[in-house]
This record gives structure tokens, C-alpha cells and sequence, in this order.
């Protein structure tokens, strides 16, 4: 038996990157995934492979800040797979690095929107629906951003907040069975990364500021996020689990 055999997860951000890593690591270990997007073609892309090796996949068009989009993608879930019981919310934008005095209010506002009020949208959405399951796990992606300073204060602002949301959904909905948690990459080789870092010389730069002198996989940062929606982390909320190659340890 696979870990997420019978289970039914949502994914936003799931075209490329961390997100269509754990979309595809989701279904090899049996869950059905909703990948969802404003990335049409390769989000549809992603599905289609998942489909065509065997996995059951859905792609649905997702922009988080839309309450209407996230109440769609729920019931593409459940009218398509039967029920919906994990969450990977993993949308997130990073203006990039520059002063306080330098950021405009239309910036920080459009960072904390689609990272923060994003998210919470998401477990607004889905919590209804995993109550009706019996029970799910909702992971968020944070960063180390959200647990030291960050070079970009509105993605790190955006993401303390991640931090704390998760730990309130924790609480309040343990009851009903319902986990959260949050994984903080470190510096992952993913397109978001290389808009930032686009020499050799950058990357390198940055790969540095890891212990293990390299940029993590989208895959090791998606085997977490599969660990998180399986049953054994059962024992796993409110908290943290940092991929980082050692980086909030130096």
C-alpha cells in the first residue's frame, strides 16, 4: 500500500517548480491530485504526465486571490475524486531584495496579498471540505524568509505571517482532526530563484549560503511536503519542518 493511497489532494501552484514536484510525488504514492494554476498550458502539462503514468490527476485554473477560483478548485476536487483531505498551498511571489524606504505600497500590498491572504483564502476554502472527510493536513509554504531576516521585507513579512496562520489553523481545527503545517525551503533551483540569481555566479553565490554548498531540488522539498500529508506525521501540527541545506543553522 502506497501512504496516500485513498487520499485526495489539492495543489496550488502546481504548473512548475516545488509545487508540480509534489504534485507528481503526491500521486506516485497513490493520492488523486488537483493540480491548479494560472499557468494554463503547463499546469495542464503537469496533469496530463501524471494521468499518462498511471497516477489520477485534474488540473483546474487557480488565482489565489480569488475567492471564487478556490471554492472551484474544492469542488473539482470532491465532484471529481469524491472528497478533498490535503492541502499543499504553495503559490508565493518575492518582489526581490531592496531597502524598506525603497518598496512601494502597491508592491507590498500585491507580495501579502498573493502570499498571505492567498493562503488563507485556501484553508477557508478547503477546511469545510475536510471536515466532511473526516480530516486532513494542510501544508503552507513558508521559506526561511519567515524565520530570519530577509533581504526582501515584503516576502519576509509575508512570511512570518505564513508562519503564525498555520499555527492558528493548528489550533483551532485539531479538533476536527484537521493538521498544519508549514515547510520552509532554503534556496531551491527553481524558476522563482533564477529570476533573481540569473548568472552562474549568482546561483553559485547562493548555493553558498548552505551548508551543503548547493540549491535543493524541487523533489527533496516535495518528499517533505509528502511526509506532511501522509499519516505518519500524524503526530505533526503547528509547526515548521525546514528544508533549508543548513542555511537558518550557520
Amino acid at each position: 500500500m502506497r501512504r496516500l493511497d485513498g487520499k485526495v489532494a489539492l495543489v496550488s501552484g502546481g504548473a512548475r517548480g516545488i509545487g508540480a514536484a509534489a504534485a507528481r510525488l503526491l500521486a506516485g504514492e497513490g493520492a488523486a491530485v488537483v493540480v491548479s494554476d494560472v499557468l494554463d498550458d503547463e499546469g495542464e502539462t503537469v496533469a496530463r504526465t501524471i494521468s499518462e503514468s498511471g497516477g489520477r490527476a485534474r488540473f483546474v485554473r487557480l488565482d489565489v486571490t480569488s475567492e471564487a477560483d478556490w471554492q472551484r478548485a474544492v469542488d473539482v476536487a470532491r465532484e471529481t475524486f469524491g472528497s478533498l483531505s490535503v492541502l499543499f498551498s504553495n503559490v508565493g511571489i518575492n518582489n526581490g531584495p531592496k531597502p524598506v524606504v525603497d518598496v512601494s505600497l502597491a508592491e507590498w500590498n500585491h507580495v501579502l496579498t498573493v502570499n498571505l491572504t492567498g493562503m488563507f483564502l485556501g484553508a477557508r476554502a478547503t477546511i469545510p471540505a475536510m471536515r466532511a472527510a473526516g480530516g486532513g493536513s494542510i501544508i503552507n509554504t513558508c521559506s526561511v524568509s519567515g524565520l530570519v531576516a530577509s533581504g526582501s521585507p515584503a516576502y519576509g513579512a509575508s512570511k512570518g505571517g505564513v508562519r503564525q496562520l498555520t499555527k492558528a489553523i493548528a489550533k483551532q481545527y485539531a479538533a476536527d482532526n484537521i493538521r498544519c503545517n508549514c515547510v520552509c525551503p532554503g534556496p531551491t533551483d527553481t524558476a522563482a530563484i533564477r529570476a533573481f540569481n540569473v548568472t552562474d555566479d549568482q546561483l553559485t553565490g547562493k548555493a553558498a549560503t548552505t551548508m551543503l554548498g548547493r540549491l535543493a531540488r524541487p523533489a527533496e522539498v516535495a518528499a517533505a511536503v509528502v511526509f506532511l500529508a501522509s499519516d505518519e506525521s500524524s503526530f505533526v501540527t503547528g509547526s515548521e519542518l525546514v528544508v533549508d541545506g543548513g542555511v537558518t543553522a550557520l
